[in-house]
């Protein structure tokens, strides 16, 4: 049974938020990647369009989250589901937040100018 210690997980930092990367293709899975969200405390963050479903669970702490224009408050044991294709902006709460982010290999995000990224992370 494969394991991932924490000091296994790779570490990437984009837009102010840490990913700290678990599972994922170039780690042998060929359905799931997931990773852990660190936001920092009252962060804005940048608004995208993933091109696959996503699910993030709060681990603790507190995100503002805006999806297709509708404002939430995510706390400890909250799960929003995130379609495909819709728009995303995840915001720090007032002490910032760590969650658990699952989605399927291929992801990329439709940056607000166009612009496309593929998170290394899901790589």
């Amino acid at each position: 049974m494969p394991i991932i210690t924490s000091t296994q997980a790779i570490t990437f930092e984009t837009h102010g938020s840490r990913f700290i990367s678990y599972v994922a293709p170039s780690r042998g899975s060929s359905e799931l990647c997931a990773w852990r969200l660190e936001v920092p405390a009252d962060l804005q963050g940048v608004a995208h369009r993933p091109n696959h479903e996503e699910i993030i669970l709060i681990l603790d702490g507190e995100l503002r989250m805006m999806l297709d224009g509708v404002r939430a408050e995510l706390h400890q044991g909250d799960v929003a589901f995130v379609p495909a294709n819709s728009e995303l902006r995840v915001d720090g709460g007032p002490l910032g937040a760590t969650a658990w982010v699952t989605t399927t290999p291929g992801l990329e995000a439709v940056m607000g100018d166009g612009s496309r990224i593929t998170p290394p992370w899901t790589k």
